[in-house]
Parts: structure tokens; sequence; C-alpha cells
């Protein structure tokens, strides 16, 4: 085979080219490493006490996950005490804490405590620049604005939606169980994921998603969320590498793929609700002959508040909101309002099933209201929905665990003492940049230094006069961290009450609960919400079949 004189020609001019991108990709990634093995090795957690690393790759991850229930967690705290330290990936360590001063110190200190940087960074490729997403001056600006939209005021005005949306649930069920002749066998999970989606798309935007109805709209929508929680993954070697190695993203991942086109479709359809909206906006501004201003949007829901932050003209320079800003928080917001509330009513209705007598009792408390629409305030002045409520958030709240970051250098005070793995007692715990910390959520409401001895039992009756132990507890609700606490606390949360006693409210006035499957079948899977599967049918999905019995009264 002959070669011509340009190809040597070439080959001269580019050789060099290449060696050189060889040796800077070469010279970057020992850099990586580097600083990697001198992170891990340096570190100060390195003295406390943990489990020792079930991997070198996974550190103690995957011994985590495979253990149902998120109860490992659970045996270490009681071996090695309220502070120990596991490893992630490649033995990096990571503090955990149950330490209440430890945690108010992290949920106060939001800016120097934060999610991953490779946690942030796909969430952005995702979502957008939403509330969960964005940091420091921009949260504060963001939350600002957003406020008013979750304030007591306006979920009173939203009881209604919730209400309302509520009952078309029941009639639904209703409707299955008559033309099943008596009881009807439900996957509740399902169908209180649609119901949800419709209430945040109602109430935050002004948007019937028509998802109970089973119209063509909330085919799409619903899909793009089942795609997105399937291909969630609590442990993901790929996903770290690429945070370190951000070339490893072009290569061809078939579940990342998947995960970018669902979060597309979520985006494309918040942005079609925008769209819809300023468009409105912009026609009855014309309509007036000026410019569009504030008192063009008096509402007080989420959408308006975006929007009018968005185009008002007339508005300070500290309330306004790009495009971006806008479009972030559309999919944080179906995503975040809907999956939560729909997980707990989800368990709640499994509680009842499991606790027969908490379920009639609480029967007999709704009943006694006279009304099938009740105000936010009646469904507020009902004691035992609130201790059921208050029970059902602390055993099973949706997100079982919070990871933060530490953006600089630090100390993090204790209220009780620290021996670390030389016998030498600390009273505050050094941290490195770049450490993280998990603040485990599940592990604080089931503690038996807090709870007591019946703390695994469904027992809304604790609520009459709760533990004074849980006093210290830094959570913005309930002395729980079900909502967690500080600056960054759950916006939502009065919303997502409100709405959750709604659907109780509905659901157990009409109906009675008993498992369809063995009890022993239905296990827990963390990713990255709790939810329920079944053992029998792990390709199923998240999953809970109850038996839906239409309640007759004796």
């Amino acid at each position: 085979m002959a070669f011509s004189p340009t190809f040597f020609h070439n080959f001269y001019i580019t050789s060099p080219d290449v060696l050189a991108v060889i040796f800077a990709v070469s010279a970057y990634a020992a850099w990586r490493v580097y600083s990697f093995v001198s992170f891990v090795y340096r570190t100060p957690l390195r003295i406390l006490p943990g489990p020792p690393v079930a991997s070198l790759v996974y550190g103690n991850l995957k011994q985590i996950q495979e253990v149902e229930g998120s109860f490992l967690p659970d045996q270490w705290f009681t071996k090695y005490g309220k502070n120990y330290v596991d490893h992630e990936f490649f033995l990096t360590p990571r503090l955990w804490t149950l330490d209440t001063r430890a945690i108010n110190h992290i949920f106060t200190h939001s800016v120097d405590y934060a999610r991953a940087e490779e946690n942030l960074r796909q969430s952005v490729q995702f979502f957008g620049k939403g509330l969960l997403v964005v940091q420091g001056e921009q949260h504060r600006q963001q939350r600002r604005i957003l406020n008013p939209a979750f304030g007591p005021a306006q979920v009173r005005d939203l009881t209604e939606i919730f209400v309302q949306k509520a009952t078309q649930l029941r009639d639904v069920w209703a409707e299955a169980a008559s033309k099943a002749g008596g009881a009807v066998r439900v996957n509740v999970n399902q169908d209180l994921s649609k119901t949800t989606l419709d209430i945040i798309g109602m109430a935050g935007f002004n948007y019937d998603f028509h998802t109970l109805d089973g119209g063509e709209k909330p085919n799409e929508l619903n899909a793009a969320f089942r795609q997105l929680f399937a291909n969630l993954r609590p442990v993901s070697l790929f996903g770290y590498l690429s945070a370190w190695f951000p070339f490893l993203k072009v290569l061809p991942n078939e579940r990342l793929k998947t995960l970018y086109g669902a979060a597309a479709s979520i985006r494309r359809i918040g942005g079609k609700i925008v769209a819809d909206q300023k468009a409105l906006v912009l026609q009855t501004a014309a309509e007036k002959h000026h410019n569009v201003e504030r008192k063009d949007l008096q509402k007080r829901d989420l959408l308006t508040l975006l929007i009018k932050a968005n185009m008002a003209t007339d508005i300070p320079e500290d309330q306004r909101m790009t495009d971006a800003d806008v479009m972030g928080q559309i999919p944080t917001f179906l995503l975040a309002g809907h999956e939560t509330t729909s997980t707990a009513t989800t368990w709640a209705l499994y509680a009842f099933s499991k606790y027969p007598k908490v379920q009639q009792k609480l029967r007999e408390e709704l009943l006694s209201v006279d009304t099938d629409a009740p105000t936010m305030e009646e469904l507020n002045a009902l004691p035992y929905l609130n201790h059921v409520v208050h029970e059902l958030l602390r055993l099973y709240p949706p997100v079982t665990i919070l990871v933060r970051e530490a953006k600089k250098d630090d100390v993090i005070p204790l209220d009780e003492p620290v021996i670390d793995k030389y016998g030498k007692v600390h009273h505050e715990i050094p941290i490195a940049k770049g450490n993280k910390v998990a603040i485990p959520i599940l592990q604080a409401h089931r503690s038996k230094e807090i709870w007591g001895e019946d703390v695994l039992e469904f027992k809304p009756e604790r609520w009459d006069q709760p533990p004074e132990s849980i006093s210290g507890m830094p959570g913005v609700w309930g002395h729980l961290l079900t909502f967690i606490g500080g600056p960054r606390a759950c916006i939502g949360y009065r919303f997502s009450l409100v709405e959750l006693k709604a659907l109780l409210f509905a659901l157990v006035r009409s109906f009675e609960f008993e498992f369809a499957v063995p009890e022993e079948d239905i296990c827990v899977k963390t990713a990255p919400l709790q939810r329920p599967s079944l053992r029998s049918a792990p390709q199923g999905g998240f999953q809970l079949p109850l038996l839906v019995k239409p309640y007759k009264a004796a």
C-alpha cells in the first residue's frame, strides 16, 4: 500500500497535537487522582469510629442499600454512638450524626453545608435552576418571591382544590368497587400519584392535567415521572466518576439517556404552562393599552407570582426573575409537589391496613364532621387526624436521609462528646471542605432514646403527650426532620400537610382498607423516596395493592 506525501505531511503535523491532548488528559487525570487520594487520607474524619469498609469501590454504600428499610444505620448508631463515619466510593469518608446540636448547626449554616456539587450539576441539567438547586443570594431571592404562594392565607384558599381532587379519587374508587360488587384491589400508590399531580397542577399552576380523568394530556407527564423515578439510582458509580471526570458523560449510557429524555418532557410541558400564561397576560395588558404591571397579576398562586416577577415592569430589581429562573421552578415543584405527598398518603393507607383500630378511630372522628368539603380550619381542628399525620411523618418520612457537603473547613459543635478510635474525647468535630455529612431523618425518627421502646409502632396516641426529648430536634414542623429546618426548610410544608389531611379525610370516611397481598410480601425501596414494593413482583416497580371496600356504618 502506497502512502502519499500528503499523508506523511498531515501525520507529522497532527501527531504533536494528538500527543499534547493525550498528555493534557493524562496530567489532568493524574492531578484529579492525587487530589482525591490526598483528600481521602488527610480528612479529619478519619479518626472517628465507624463500620469496616465493605468494598474498596463502593465503600459501605451497597451494603446499606442491600439491607431493606435502611436498618443498617440503626445498628451502627447503636454500636458506634451518635456520630460515626462510613465510606462512600473509593474509601471517601462520610460523617453520620444524630446529635441535635450538630444537625441544627448544619441546617442553620445552609451556605456552608449545601448539596454536593455532582448532585447540583445533575439537577440543573435535568430541571434547571429551581429553588431546590440554587444557592446563596439567588436562593434567598427566589424564596422571598415564592413565599406568598405557600403562606397560610394561600393554603386556605387552595383547600377547596385539595378536597375537590380527593373527592374525585374517592369517586373513582367507589365506581371501581361498585363494578367489582364490593371490595376492589387497587394499587393505591399509582392512583394517589395521579391525584397529587392533578392537585399541584391546579393549585400551583392553574392547569388541570386531567390525570384522574384518564385523558391524553397526563399520559406523557405520568410516563416521564415513572421513567424518571425508575431510573434514578441511590448508588451510581458512573454518576460519581463523571463528576470527577466530566468527559465520561459523552460515553453511551442508556439509563442516563432515559433520564434526560424524561426530564426534557417535564421541562417541555412546564414550558407550555408558562408560555400559555404569559400569552394570556400579554393579551390582557394589550387590551388595556399598557405594559404588564403588578396590578395585572393579583393572584397569589405560584405561577402568577412567577409570571409577575418575570414580566411586570414596575417591580424592584431584587424581586425579578429571569426566564431561566421561572422555567427552573416548574419541573422543581411538579416533582417535589406531588410525589412526596402521594408517597406519604400511600404509607398512611399501609399503616391503616396494618393497624385497623387506628383506621376505625380516625374514621369515627372524620365522620363526626358534618360536611364533605371541610375548610383548612376544620381539618386542622381534628385532634386525632393531627396525631395521625404527625405519627405518619415520623415513622414514614418520604425522604429518609439528607446529605450535605461542607463548602469550607469547619468545626461542628456537639451536644454530647464523641470518643475517637484512639480513645480521645472530642466536644466538636472538625470537618474539611468537601467532606459530606449525612443527616439520617429516618433514624432520628425511630431512635429509642428519643421515642421509647415502642418506636417502631404506629401509635398516634403518643402525640397526646410527646416526649420532652424531641424538643431539641431542629425541624421546621412538629419537632420532626421531615421538612428539615433552617433557611432551606421545605417552603411547601403547610401546603403538603393540608393536602395530606384532605386526602385522608375523603378516603378514610368512605372506605375500609386491607392488604391485598400478605403483609410480609411488602418491602421498602428507597430510590430516592421511601416507597413500597413487592418482594414477589420486583419488576412491577413501586406499588401497594390494597383491598378498598366502601364503608357502611353498622
